[in-house]
């Protein structure tokens, strides 16, 4: 399935080849990391990303995100479309959409229908999607939850819900300037946030919308947030 012309991506600041640079070698499957701005660094789950981990529990964790998403869903922050296609194969349509050139591609030639922009630009069917995902820590796109969270509840109808991942190494808002290395390169400087499970609540009201299940799935926590 092609992307119509109408719905093909302005350039933005944010989508500058070093940006995406930034990104190559953890789309590569090469070891990458998040480097924070006090010095600190965690490795990033590039195989999780990209389907390739071999790993039982991170195939339920799928699973489970597609089995919540019972009618178009669109998935901001989408990578290279793991998501975008387990939901496809489940009878679901999907729309990723990601700022890598690369990523994009990636979901495109899994089969998987993706576009290239900011999740805060427009979008098709603004306001009709039945689900919008914010898994993998996309929650911290912008470096700020409420702002992200908000702004996915724009894209769905109401009924719909945001099902969002939260961090479990957090347990409020964290917040700050971090960047992408790999042994080969270190990225630029970009706002990015972390969202624990004591802050859900917060993010629902600020976003006018209504707490939902929460599920907890090979350690990994999810909250689905109702638009009302």
């Amino acid at each position: 399935m092609s992307v119509p012309d109408d719905l093909q991506p302005e350039a933005t600041a944010e989508d500058q080849p070093h940006f995406d640079d930034a990104f190559l070698d953890a789309l590569r499957g090469q070891n990458s990391w998040l480097r924070h701005a006090d010095g600190t660094r965690a490795r990033l789950p590039v195989t999780r990303w990209l389907g390739t981990s071999g790993n039982r529990d991170d195939a339920a964790f799928d699973r489970h995100v597609a089995g919540l998403c019972s009618g178009p869903t669109i998935d901001l922050g989408c990578g290279p479309g793991r998501l975008v296609c387990e939901l496809i194969e489940s009878g679901v349509s999907a729309l990723g959409v990601d700022r890598s050139e690369r990523a994009v591609a990636m979901t495109r030639r899994r089969g998987g229908v993706a576009l290239r922009r900011s999740i805060f630009e427009r979008m098709p069917a603004e306001g009709r999607w039945h689900h919008a995902l914010l898994i993998d820590g996309n929650i911290g796109i912008g470096g700020d939850p409420y702002e992200t969270v908000s702004r996915a509840g724009e894209l769905v109808s109401s009924g719909g819900s945001v099902v969002i991942e939260l961090d479990a190494g957090v347990h409020n808002v964290w917040r700050g300037a971090v960047r992408v290395e790999s042994r080969h390169v270190a990225g630029p400087w970009f706002p990015w946030a972390r969202a624990g499970v004591g802050s859900t609540r917060e993010i629902a009201e600020r976003a006018g919308l209504q707490m939902g299940t929460a599920h907890v799935i090979s350690g990994r926590h999810l909250v689905e947030l109702i638009k009302p």
